[in-house]
């Protein structure tokens, strides 16, 4: 079959089945003719690779964590604890990627984890993401601080799923607008974050006295909104909008009492992201949540924390196994996603990596960035004898070191 007869049958493929780990073999048969992929396969690699295009105080940015970075190491080491045992003969001719969460059926178990004024990596930003996202079947989770409104986002992403990230602003007229936008603009769940109250303390933004927010970027969906627009000054100018979002844009005093007041705004799904511990988990669920996404921002909140990861296990078996669970902080590679589902995960949220590939070459780089992580998950499935999502179970795992059985 020639490489245009394998790329037709998987577009024929049904939902959930189609050969992700294709790519693999396309890139070796483009190989004859001298081809090779223009950004690199190895995912670890592209945050170097894009310091060298992005502005430095914007690379500092993304990449940057809280205080110094033990919690972001600690994503990739608790990944680092895990073995993969795989098991032999099994029959996976073909894979099943595809999960239902909150009554939606998605074709592969990750999505695009909300990052904000992505503008600062491209000129396109979340437009550039999203339809990249769509092009490979991955659904994107929007920003509250994104650098494009959440309609114009939208309108880029198709009939592929998309969630809304929420940062709970303390302007209730401005919480309840935002919110209500969101299930006129085809958003089908949103994903309310609790781990962002205020600042996290992060040199590399402290030293280059850089946030993108209050250059303008990264409000957009503050701008565009007719409550917000409301509360600024008749002659106020660029920077009126900027400080008034930095007025009313983070709320530390919600309390889990406060999460009914946002059922009465949307019948949409809701999910608590930013969960760490078990009790936290029940108490969202308590207070009206569909589900929670275990994370710690990816270590850019606060320096010292739990890894996400580690944190997981006792989430879900708080919550129990028919509550949905997500997690991110620390995913960057296929087999980091077989290891979240194993530990309890029903599905990723993938971040930093894709961001990196917009900087690197814009849709087409959040294009190959997935590619090149779904081809990854789709190989270590057959590898670990998975034909399908429901057959990664923690009988899978092995703790490093000598094996017992």
């Amino acid at each position: 079959m020639t490489t245009a007869e394998q790329a037709q049958a998987a577009e024929q493929a049904q939902p959930g089945q189609v050969a992700r780990a294709e790519m693999v073999r396309e890139i070796y048969l483009a190989g004859i003719a001298g081809r090779k992929p223009k950004l690199s396969t190895d995912l670890t690699t592209l945050e170097d690779a894009a310091r060298a295009v992005m502005e430095p105080r914007a690379h500092a940015y993304v990449a940057g964590d809280a205080g110094t970075g033990t919690t972001g190491s600690a994503n990739r080491e608790a990944f680092e604890q895990w073995r993969l045992l795989p098991r032999m003969w099994k029959g996976v001719s073909e894979r099943d990627l595809s999960v239902s969460l909150l009554g939606q059926h998605l074709d592969v178990p990750v999505l695009l984890a909300p990052v904000a004024a992505q503008t600062v990596a491209h000129p396109e930003g979340e437009l550039a993401s999203v339809r990249g996202a769509a092009e490979v079947g991955v659904p994107f989770v929007l920003s509250s601080f994104s650098s494009h409104s959440m309609e114009d986002v939208a309108k880029e992403a198709g009939s592929q799923p998309r969630w809304y990230q929420l940062y709970w602003p303390n302007d209730p007229e401005v919480a309840e607008s935002l919110v209500r936008r969101v299930s006129a603009a085809g958003y089908t769940a949103i994903v309310v974050t609790v781990d962002n109250p205020t600042f996290g303390y992060r040199p590399s933004d402290l030293d280059a006295a850089y946030i993108p927010f209050v250059h303008g970027q990264g409000i957009a969906n503050f701008t565009s909104d007719p409550a917000f627009q409301a509360g600024l000054p008749a002659d106020g100018g660029a920077m009126a909008a900027v400080g008034h979002w930095a007025k009313i844009s983070s709320n530390p005093t919600l309390t889990w009492d406060d999460l009914p007041r946002l059922r009465q705004w949307t019948d949409l799904p809701l999910l608590i992201k930013g969960v760490q511990h078990p009790d936290d988990a029940r108490r969202a669920l308590a207070a009206g949540a569909d589900g929670v996404v275990v994370s710690n921002h990816g270590g850019r909140q606060l320096d010292g924390g739990v890894a996400a990861l580690d944190a997981l296990p006792a989430v879900r078996a708080a919550v129990g196994p028919g509550v949905p669970v997500l997690m991110d902080s620390g995913v960057r590679t296929g087999t980091d996603v077989v290891k979240a589902l194993a530990l309890g995960a029903d599905a990723v949220l993938y971040g930093r990596p894709y961001v990196y590939g917009l900087a690197l070459d814009g849709q087409a780089g959040v294009e190959h960035v997935l590619r090149c992580l779904l081809a990854d998950l789709d190989l270590a499935m057959t590898l670990t004898g998975c034909p399908s999502i429901a057959d990664i179970t923690r009988e899978l795992l092995a703790p490093r070191g000598p094996l017992t059985i």
